[in-house]
C-alpha cells in the first residue's frame, strides 16, 4: 500500500481499498450493460466531485454511484450513499450534462441510481440496484 500527500495534507490511501472500489465498478458496468443501458463516462471528475458511472437506460441519463464492500460488518454498501451524497450526485449530473452535451442527442429525464457490490472473500460477488434514488 503506497500514500501520497496531496497540497490538501490528506493523506490518501492507495491499495487494497481502491482495487476494492475498482473492481465494484468493473462488475457494475458490465451489470449495467447486460441490463441493456449504454456506458457514457467512467470516473468523470470535476473540481466538484466525481461520477462513478454515467449511462443512457433509453432517453434517461443516469448517474450511477457504486459502493463495494468485502463485508456487512458496516452495513449493506447502498447504506453509504446519503441524502448529502445523492444530491451532490444531482449538481454533478448537471455538470455533466453541460460539458457533454454535444455526446446525448435527447435526453428526457436524469436519475440518481446506486449500486451496492458485496465482494465476500468466497463465493460471487452479490449485486444490489436501487434505481432513481431520492435527491
Amino acid at each position: 500500500m503506497t500514500d501520497s500527500v496531496p497540497a490538501s495534507g490528506i493523506v490518501v490511501k492507495a491499495g487494497a481499498a481502491n482495487a476494492v472500489g475498482a473492481y465494484g465498478e468493473r462488475i457494475a458496468a458490465r451489470y449495467l450493460t447486460e441490463s441493456g443501458m449504454h456506458i457514457l463516462d467512467r470516473n468523470w471528475r470535476c473540481d466538484q466531485g466525481e461520477i462513478d458511472i454515467v449511462a443512457m437506460d433509453d432517453a434517461c441519463l443516469v448517474i450511477i454511484e457504486v459502493k463495494t464492500r468485502r463485508s456487512l460488518a458496516f452495513g449493506a454498501p447502498v447504506e453509504a450513499v446519503t441524502a448529502v451524497k445523492a444530491a451532490r450526485l444531482r449538481r454533478l449530473a448537471a455538470l455533466w450534462l453541460t460539458d457533454h452535451r454535444s455526446q446525448v442527442d435527447a435526453v428526457a429525464d436524469v436519475r440518481i441510481d446506486v449500486i451496492g457490490v458485496l465482494r465476500p472473500v468466497s463465493g460471487p460477488a452479490r449485486i444490489e440496484h436501487l434505481v432513481s434514488v431520492a435527491a
